[in-house]
């Protein structure tokens, strides 16, 4: 049972006196979308709408980044995870941490060695209710190196997802599927269309021109966790790699990202020519998109052009529709995070290719199932919603943010302090805070009756500010003390709190470790009136900032906290200074 603790003391005469923040470095804009995640660098992004959130998976290139020191090139053999995300409103992300492939998959068969598990690269996600049972099923496919694709399966977009195979679902022994020596049959994409059928599209690395020759589409059996017959070849004109696909407007839609061959006017020409199409040749790593009605025929597949714009390095995407909207989901490389933190500092500067996931909204006409050219920038999406301060929100949802590390708390408790970033998904996380740590949250709606009190779940000893707009603004503070996770529940101004806000949540001062889990707002009464009960207390202890128990006043000395307890039980707490 979390106890609430009412912090009961002048909050903003205390305030005055606290000295300026310089508070810790952000390498994400706040007016800016893009990335999603301001500190963790993930890529090859895929999606999935599920009760009205947004979620999106992708390659770990963090783990490649803390396995090499956070420096030096990313080779992407360290990645053996996946990356997990959502968000309500397109600005705000959750980090639900990570899908710990390595060891979900270390049973698989070890000969031969080609369906065995190696790495976790290119997620690509669905989920369906099974006609049968009537459970919501979630399907994750991931490509082991180039050697071929694995499956996983969960009952939740956050897991904990298994392994219902022993080995890769397709592989070099796959009927149609791209030999071992010839090209990859790496980079899935899944979907389940609109009779229910499942389907997935892989393949890349073919020969560098217009007929590349190594995409491949493959039908899935019921289960979704085998293929169907054989894999038929896609002539997709200067195919490279970063399969997905669509069903939209009733057409299979299939998109990839294009070579860097040189492109011949006339052979182009004679490609248009033969196919009665009227598109340009796209250009060097751009995404490109197809259509058919027939996925099994491959003279079906229609080419209709390029819709997502080059990136420096290799290019992969996912277009997604959510809340009645579509969004082109790409990664972008070190321009975006990367570049930022070496220019402040924060990384070696021999650090390179690790990425980082952008969003940009799409322009997609389902009627006749074409894709205008997606413009990208930093800027990114505007919210299509507001945070409801009243509902319990994870610390880790937040636009941008400064200094912060990510923990598992189940964890913690077990095995001391351990990084998310190669553990299983959890919507258990927690933010380890430092001093002058902070996160930025966009859009907050408290609407007319505006907030009377806030809550804090946390656990350690520290001073907390709630910002209104400004970063190093002081709307809220005060202090908290607690040798476990507890809900600390102050005091607020509702003239400060009401209407649509952009908050900053900070830690200004310390005493150890701070750990911070959620926070929500309490709505001012239907009356409006705000009152401040006087309460006899009962017992008394007093405490060190480290949470240690004083056994009697004479070891209080400097700041201590005053906790007390009131004849209906509850806890009062404030900071005291002895002399």
């Amino acid at each position: 049972m979390k106890q609430y603790l009412s912090l009961i003391f002048c909050l903003f005469s205390f305030s005055a006196t606290l000295p300026a923040q310089t508070l810790a470095t952000g390498f994400k804009s706040g007016s800016n979308g893009n990335p999603i995640s301001p500190v963790v660098f993930c890529a090859d992004p895929t999606a999935l709408e599920y009760n009205g959130r947004l979620y999106v998976y992708g390659t770990n290139d963090h783990q490649e980044f803390l396995a090499n020191g956070k420096k030096g090139d990313n080779s992407y053999g360290n990645i053996k995870s996946i990356v997990i995300f959502s968000t309500a409103d397109m600005v705000n992300w959750t980090f639900h941490g990570t899908i710990d492939t390595q060891k979900i998959c270390s049973s698989w068969v070890k000969n031969p060695w080609y369906q065995s598990y190696g790495v976790s690269w290119a997620p690509s996600v669905t989920w369906r209710t099974n006609p049968e049972t009537g459970e919501d099923e979630f399907f994750l496919y991931f490509c082991n190196s180039s050697h071929g694709v694995g499956v996983l399966k969960a009952s939740s977009p956050v897991g904990p997802f298994k392994s219902p195979l022993n080995k890769l679902m397709i592989h070099y022994d796959t009927l149609g599927a791209n030999k071992q020596g010839t090209y990859a049959n790496f980079d899935p994409g899944v979907m389940i269309d609109d009779n229910g059928v499942g389907w997935i599209s892989f393949g890349g690395l073919g020969v560098n021109g217009i007929n590349a020759k190594a995409a491949r589409i493959i039908k899935l059996k019921p289960s979704m966790t085998e293929v169907d017959g054989s894999a038929v070849e896609i002539p997709a004109p200067y195919h490279f790699e970063a399969n997905e696909l669509n069903m939209i407007g009733g057409k299979y839609v299939y998109t990839y990202c294009s070579n860097w061959a040189n492109r011949d006017n006339a052979e182009w020409n004679a490609y248009k020519s033969e196919h009665g199409i009227t598109a340009s040749a796209p250009g060097g790593g751009t995404m490109c998109y197809m259509v058919s009605d027939n996925p099994m025929d491959p003279n079906s597949w229609v080419y209709k052009g390029a819709y997502g714009p080059g990136v420096a390095g290799n290019n992969h995407s996912h277009l997604q529709k959510f809340k009645g909207n579509y969004y082109h989901i790409y990664h972008n490389h070190g321009s975006v995070l990367l570049d930022v933190m070496k220019k402040e500092g924060a990384v070696d500067a021999s650090a390179g290719d690790y990425r980082s996931i952008c969003v940009n909204k799409a322009s997609v006409s389902e009627s006749s199932a074409t894709v205008s050219t997606v413009t990208l920038d930093l800027e990114g999406c505007d919210a299509i919603d507001n945070v409801n301060p009243y509902e319990l929100q994870q610390t880790e949802t937040f636009a941008t943010c400064g200094g912060l590390e990510y923990e598992d708390f189940t964890n913690i408790k077990k095995n001391g302090r351990i990084s998310t970033l190669g553990n299983d998904a959890s919507e258990n996380l927690q933010v380890k805070m430092d001093v002058n740590d902070w996160t930025y949250v966009r859009k907050v709606d408290f609407g007319t009756k505006a907030a009377s009190r806030f809550m804090i779940r946390a656990k350690g000893t520290g001073t907390f500010t709630v910002s209104i707009g400004r970063k190093g603004a002081k709307s809220a503070v005060f202090d908290f003390s607690s040798t476990d996770m507890e809900d600390h529940v102050v005091e607020v101004d509702p003239e400060k709190f009401k209407g649509t806000k952009n908050l900053y949540f900070s830690l200004t001062s310390a005493t150890g470790d701070v750990y911070w889990d959620a926070w929500q707002f309490m709505e001012t009464d239907a009356d409006g009136i705000q009152t401040m009960e006087s309460c006899k207390p009962l017992r008394r202890q007093r405490y060190d900032l480290s949470g240690r128990p004083l056994s009697s006043a004479s070891q209080a000395h400097g700041i201590i906290i005053e906790q007390t307890v009131d004849a209906r039980g509850v806890k009062h707490q404030r900071k005291t200074m002895y002399q």
